[in-house]
């Protein structure tokens, strides 16, 4: 899915940063950066209500190409300083985080991870 798609799903702002070219391949939607960590993913997207710099430094280890901010959640200057000068997106959403995974989930982007028993 392209972020484009992604922006125009969840109604999205671009706070900072040029919208990625590549295809995004899954979506992780977490308020827990720990959780994140343990779901790293190629090319990903994360959508979180967190607002602070351990978000951005989470995205810096993992690939992920866009963080969504949701329920309208804008983070302080000192986020987005930091998002820009490691070249990660920005957006936020007005959606809560269980809508906007339910968005992209039914548009087609995968959470890469599988939950059906083996």
């Amino acid at each position: 899915m392209t972020a484009q798609k992604i922006m125009e799903l969840l109604e999205g702002r671009l706070l900072c940063g040029q919208l990625p070219q590549e295809e995004i391949h899954s979506a992780c939607g977490s308020d827990m950066m720990s959780d994140v960590l343990a779901f790293p993913k190629e090319r990903m997207v994360l959508l979180t209500g967190l607002t602070n710099t351990h978000v951005v430094r989470t995205c810096e280890m993992l690939d992920v190409l866009l963080i969504v901010f949701v329920r309208g959640k804008i983070p302080g200057a000192e986020v987005l300083e930091m998002a820009r000068e490691r070249d990660i997106v920005v957006m936020a959403s007005p959606c809560t985080l269980y809508e906007a995974c339910g968005r992209l989930y039914t548009n087609g982007l995968p959470s890469g991870v599988s939950t059906r028993p083996d």
